[in-house]
């Protein structure tokens, strides 16, 4: 796995939580069931995992 400095990944969670603001303030505007509103859903999850792991790698550091 590459290493990125503590700056990177700090900047990489402020941006991953600001795209995940923005998409559950869309989501509610989507029928659910869509293939909108599953791709939404399912990238929100992603960026959760994301940022778990981000924020992993920086206590192990």
């Amino acid at each position: 796995m590459n290493h990125y400095n503590e700056e990177e990944l700090k900047e990489a969670i402020r941006s991953i939580e600001s795209t995940i603001s923005k998409c559950e303030k869309v989501l509610p505007k989507l029928k659910q069931g869509t293939s909108q509103h599953t791709l939404l859903v399912r990238r929100i999850k992603a960026f959760q995992i994301a940022l778990t792991l981000i924020n992993k790698e920086l206590r192990d550091e």
